[in-house]
Order: C-alpha cells, then sequence, then structure tokens
C-alpha cells in the first residue's frame, strides 16, 4: 500500500495501482539501465533531467530480455539475443523478441 504526504495509508492496494498504470508503456515496470530513474518512473534526459513522454530504447529492450524467449535466436529470458554466438551489441535484442514481449505480458 502507498503512505500519502499526512501518513494515512491510501485505501488502494497494490494489485489495483498495477492497472490504474495501464495507459504508460510497460517498460516503465522495470528501472532505465539508460537514465537510472526507478521502476514506474518516466525516462528522463540525463543531462537536464527533462522528462521524456516515451522510455529510453535501452529500457524497452531490457523488459524484453527479462521478460521473453527470443524466436529468433532461441535464447531463455535474461540471456541477451546473439548473432552467431556474438551477443549483439549495446544489449539489443531482435525484433521478433519485443513482439513476443507484448504477447506474453498480455
Amino acid at each position: 500500500m502507498k503512505t500519502t504526504r499526512y501518513g494515512a495509508t491510501a485505501p488502494m492496494p497494490d494489485s489495483l495501482r498495477h492497472f490504474m498504470r495501464a495507459g504508460h508503456h510497460p517498460a516503465r515496470s522495470i528501472p532505465c539501465p539508460h537514465c537510472g530513474v526507478a521502476a514506474h518512473k518516466p525516462c528522463q534526459v540525463p543531462s537536464n533531467g527533462r522528462v521524456l513522454a516515451e522510455p529510453h530504447p535501452q529500457r524497452v529492450a531490457a523488459r524484453a530480455r527479462t521478460i521473453a524467449c527470443c524466436p529468433a535466436c532461441q535464447v531463455e529470458p535474461t540471456v541477451p539475443c546473439h548473432n552467431n554466438g556474438r551477443a549483439l551489441e549495446g544489449g539489443a535484442v531482435h525484433h521478433q523478441r519485443y513482439t513476443e514481449a507484448d504477447r506474453s505480458a498480455a
């Protein structure tokens, strides 16, 4: 449960609070590896702190890598995608893994 600024506990349980965030990108459920913001917070520009409307591509890739298997290279969740035995540069994932992540979350 969440505590309000006055110290009282909000009556809404965390399980319902999750569905209230339904309008946000699903990648916001994990911390951003690029700008370092916490889970459920919007991404920011690291140099000036400006809040972004969409999450960083690294955050979206991290979400896909965390929850989905990759149909292209046949790796399990949390394992980086690869081409011919070499991990993709910068933690990138195959586009099929994004699709699989969206399908598995629904």
